[in-house]
């Protein structure tokens, strides 16, 4: 099948919403402990197709999420296999990278063994947390070997570049700072993970727990974080913290009408930042960039609120000079989006040629 008919196929499922796809669930021994995944193939199954492991972000609902749902049933239903592990660590919302590395081995495991799928090489597709992850996996040879490409999708490639814009809706590139309301979600995980490894708030756990609640509470309902709706949880969450405690609190999760002082969220910034790098190297993907072999592309929403797009344009300018990286930055995708805009790709005709394009260089990749 050409991959110009698959990219029709994978594009009409995505914008119908209607998916000619199987899906079933199975588990993948990951070495500590097996873990849950999705499997999902064209109707009526087939022979030597390609396969596809995708990862999910730090989100509640992990492989479920509507958004990776969408995606994962459009690439089956262009004629693949996507097998999609679940990561309970991510799932909790706990920024470990440690797993990444024996789920990916154990889903491509799983795809080789598929009767459906071929010999590979295979494609590996991070989203959100994901992508910078996925790429640390393709550094290593025995996990190279098996991809013939790496797609990352909203990723980070500096962490205190992405922290600082969380708490203070500011990114820059090159000679031009931009400016946008950040996702408050975000600052919410980081300080759920690590403000207690900032010396000088050891002691706030209770701080730290409330953030999680509110991350975990906004995962679960999937209404953005930003929403008015928090506001009577904040206060309740608020009431329960030690008085002298309260003003950190604040910082990450002032009410929804008010965004943290900026010079305090500056001052935060580069302490969140290294105490989250001391407490898990892992979480910087830079020292694995020039040791990844096999075809790389990126791809970030240039609305992004929770990750802005300069950080893939960071990612591509950090391999190295003479290493190819294709990557798009499109307006017709959105970190948080349910339904995704695509739906529009016949009225913004720069917008959608170009995403079609990109489309299509991600199925071509196996």
């Amino acid at each position: 099948m050409t991959t110009v008919l698959r990219t029709a196929r994978a594009l009409g499922s995505w914008i119908t919403g209607r998916p000619a796809v199987e899906e079933y669930e199975t588990v993948l021994p990951r070495g500590d402990r097996e873990i849950p995944a999705s499997v999902t193939l064209p109707s009526g199954g087939g022979r030597n197709l390609p396969g596809w492991v995708v990862l999910h972000g730090v989100t509640r609902p992990g492989r479920f999420h509507p958004t990776l749902l969408r995606f994962v049933r459009a690439l089956a239903s262009s004629r693949a296999v996507v097998i999609v592990p679940q990561i309970p660590e991510w799932v909790d919302l706990r920024l470990d990278p440690e797993p990444t590395l024996p789920t990916v081995r154990a889903a491509l495991d799983g795809l080789r063994s598929h009767p459906a799928t071929s010999d590979g090489p295979f494609g590996l597709i991070g989203f959100s947390f994901g992508a910078p992850q996925a790429l640390i996996a393709a550094a290593h040879d025995d996990v190279a070997d098996q991809l013939a490409g790496v797609i990352g999708f909203g990723g980070y490639c500096d962490m205190e570049s992405m922290v600082r814009f969380q708490m203070t809706g500011r990114f820059e590139w090159g000679d031009t700072t931009h400016r946008l309301r950040p996702d408050p979600y975000g600052r919410w995980i980081m300080g759920g993970n690590h403000l207690t490894s900032i010396p000088e708030y050891r002691n706030a756990q209770d701080v730290s727990d409330a953030l999680w609640h509110l991350a975990v509470e906004a995962g679960e309902r999937r209404i953005l974080a930003w929403d008015p709706s928090y506001d009577t949880l904040k206060e309740q969450l608020r009431k329960k913290l030690s008085k002298d405690r309260r003003e950190i609190f604040d910082l990450f999760a002032p009410p929804s009408d008010r965004e943290p002082p900026e010079t305090e969220a500056e001052r935060i910034t580069p302490l969140l930042t290294r105490a989250a790098m001391d407490a898990a190297p892992l979480l910087d993907p830079l020292p694995f960039l020039s040791r990844v072999e096999p075809r790389v592309q990126l791809i970030h929403g240039r609305n992004d609120r929770l990750i802005p797009f300069t950080e893939t344009l960071r990612m591509q300018a950090a391999f190295p000079e003479e290493r190819r990286v294709d990557t798009t930055i499109t307006a017709l995708l959105d970190h948080s989006e349910q339904g995704g805009r695509l739906a529009s790709i016949g009225k913004e005709i720069s917008e959608g040629t170009k995403l079609l394009r990109t489309l299509g260089r991600l199925l071509g990749t196996v």
